[in-house]
């Protein structure tokens, strides 16, 4: 495949995680960079604060309540993820190097927490001159996702390094004195909730699949969806900007806003946001005056007569 047809394959695996982490405390991000000299980790998940989602009919979601890819059920505080696309084996020296992108970025993490810098905060960061305290390893994850079960690999590790788990693609990788989650995803169960994963199968049956039981949960997903039917299956129309996903995603909600019941659209919004561009008159219609007068101070209403009085 050409430089210039080339499919930016761990974008589009974070626009999937994106969307699939909907109402989740997640962030995630693709291209990590984690060094001076270019070193760039394909997918990055990161926990942020406790998050709501609303599901389509507008109705909030608690995040526990969202279905996970098999895999993610229970991410830590930050996850890094290694992707081998179609075509591209995961061997030991790709295990070595998500190892490596594990001992930079936290550092990196450790750093950032020090300073109380935002994890997206981009500027330079350099490592202090003095010894400091490095985030607990149990804060750190490392995921190795490939599209088929790596068998070169597991020949290239010590026996019983690769452990299957109860769940069909999942297996648990000791990789020196950390443990790595491969995620084999021509394997894991076709399930709706897998659909994220599986539209990176190297099986064009499974991607079809995954994409008709996938369902946007964001604008990304949106946009993901039109990008990979247009990509990998040659369907749809691809929507060529983030503006163009952006206008088509707001089309999408306004539809599905006039769906709803105007009470559930009212209940997303405080008070202030409510009666936001209502002019005095719209604002009272329908009150009972008495109603009105009983919430003012009497001294403000006899004030306002006064004034009302001599100026008339």
């Amino acid at each position: 495949m050409s430089r210039v047809h080339r499919i930016a394959w761990h974008e589009l695996l974070g626009k999937a995680l994106t969307d699939a982490l909907i109402g989740l405390p997640y962030s995630v991000s693709t291209e990590e960079e984690l060094a001076l000299r270019s070193q760039r980790l394909d997918v990055l998940i990161i926990e942020q604060a406790a998050a709501v989602s609303s599901n389509r009919r507008g109705t909030q979601v608690a995040a526990e309540d969202l279905p996970c890819p098999d895999g993610l059920e229970d991410l830590a505080a930050h996850n890094l993820l290694s992707f081998k696309a179609a075509g591209a084996p995961y061997d030991a020296w790709a295990l070595e190097e998500l190892n490596s992108h594990y001992v930079t970025y936290r550092k990196l993490a450790s750093i950032r927490a020090l300073q109380q810098r935002p994890a997206d905060d981009e500027r330079p960061v350099s490592e202090p001159n003095k010894a400091y305290p490095l985030l607990p390893a149990v804060d750190f994850r490392s995921y190795a996702i490939a599209t088929h079960f790596p068998r070169k690999l597991i020949k290239q590790l010590p026996p019983g390094s690769c452990q299957r788990s109860e769940q069909p693609g999942i297996y648990t990788l000791r990789a020196g004195t950390r443990e790595v989650r491969l995620i084999v995803i021509n394997d894991l169960r076709a399930l709706p909730h897998n659909a994220p994963w599986r539209l990176f199968s190297s099986n064009k049956a499974q991607q079809r699949a995954a994409l008709h039981q996938y369902h946007p949960r964001s604008e990304i997903g949106l946009h993901l969806s039109n990008l990979l039917a247009h990509h990998l299956l040659g369907d749809g129309n691809m929507a060529h900007t983030f503006e163009d996903m952006q206008r088509e995603a707001h089309e999408w909600l306004k539809e599905s806003i006039r769906k709803l019941d105007p009470d559930e659209v009212l209940q997303c919004y405080g008070p202030e946001e409510r009666l936001k561009g209502l002019d005095p008159e719209e604002r009272l219609k329908g009150l009972d005056p008495e109603d009105v007068f009983s919430r003012f101070d009497p001294a403000t209403i006899e004030a306002w007569l006064k004034k009302h009085r001599r100026d008339h």
